[in-house]
């Protein structure tokens, strides 16, 4: 035995395909020993494995790793530990007398993970927005009256409803092909996203200060060096950067209202990057609309206003967890382990 995985429970509530991926992959470089704990069950790293001599690699997902663990383990080389689904404890002590023993031990680098599910949702919320699909597949489900394209009166008249045409002209709405989209960020999620669109045929363009310049020509945008400016004439309007301490209400009222009339807002990434306040006005007076994957109270309360209007499109905070965005959490880490020559 060289090769052991240990997880508890406790990461499973966030990444419950990741184990089993790491599991599939290590198991076809070579014999691996592994262990899915109880939920119980609380012991250290040292206490669970039953010959601890001859690990020479470890991941121990949600398992408590002390410096008895270490002694346990003579022959161990390379560690991934973490008590936190995100990887973010450092249990300092720990990393120094890895250190000092010359075992690598390997951490999260980035959070890529998910960017290609929640920049994939954020294009299906904008498809779902434009052509109000969630609406009609729930209207259609009670009534036939969806399936009645006739103008008024059975005249023809233009701008009005016809044949096959189910779009709100009030809002953006119709093909991405020819909309202005107008994107805040311009990072792992956002430029997939503006790729997405831009090669859809949308006239793209995007506002990172902290952005490189080969970001944005990955993703196929213009640069926009002032953020007062990408909101003015904005069809398409996708706050779409992380939430810090310093992108928190970095969308403000101001830039809220500044939007166009009937702009489609797309929300994917934390609402509360945006002043919600000032979104939630224009949304319920019909001024803009939204398609947001993340909201300011979450779950929202049942009677919330925005829930089941017509120019809103909602989904529960799932934009970044698929099979997928598990299995590249798990491969972050997988690939900074030297190869197996079992």
């Amino acid at each position: 035995m060289s090769s052991v995985i240990i997880v508890h429970p406790n990461i499973e509530v966030t990444w419950p395909f990741a184990a089993d991926y790491a599991r599939e992959k290590w198991e076809a470089q070579g014999e691996t020993v592994f262990y899915r704990l109880d939920p119980t069950d609380q012991r250290p790293v040292g206490e669970i494995i039953d010959e601890p001599a001859a690990v020479t690699r470890l991941i121990a997902w949600g398992v408590p790793f002390t410096a008895a663990c270490l002694d346990a383990l003579p022959a161990l080389k390379e560690i991934v530990y973490t008590m936190s689904p995100y990887g973010s404890d450092d249990q300092h002590s720990i990393a120094e007398e890895l250190k000092s023993r010359g075992i690598a031990r390997y951490v999260h680098g980035s959070e890529g993970y998910w960017g290609q599910s929640v920049s994939e949702f954020g294009l299906a919320l904008t498809l779902c927005g434009l052509r109000r699909i969630p609406q009609t597949h729930h209207d259609i489900i009670t009534s036939h009256s969806p399936w009645n394209y006739s103008p008024e009166g059975g005249i023809g008249r233009p701008g009005a409803r016809g044949h096959q045409f189910g779009d709100d002209t009030r809002f953006t709405n119709g093909t991405v092909a020819g909309k202005r989209v107008r994107i805040v960020g311009a990072g792992n999620i956002a430029s997939r996203y503006a790729s997405f669109v831009n090669m859809l045929g949308a006239e793209v363009a995007a506002w990172d200060p902290f952005a490189s310049e080969p970001c944005f020509h990955r993703a196929g945008a213009r640069r926009e060096w002032h953020l007062d400016r990408l909101v003015t004439d904005a069809e398409i309007f996708v706050p779409m950067v992380p939430l810090t301490d310093k992108t928190r209400g970095l969308v403000t009222a101001a830039h809220i209202d500044s939007l166009p009339r009937g702009c489609l807002v797309v929300l994917v990434t934390r609402a509360d990057i945006c002043d919600v306040s000032a979104l939630r006005r224009r949304v319920l007076a019909d001024e803009i609309a939204l398609a947001a994957d993340v909201f300011d109270i979450e779950p929202l309360p049942l009677d919330d206003p925005l829930l089941g209007r017509h120019n809103v499109v909602h989904t529960p905070h799932n934009a970044g967890r698929t099979r997928e965005a598990n299995e590249n959490w798990a491969d972050a880490l997988l690939v900074q382990f030297t190869p197996s020559r079992e």
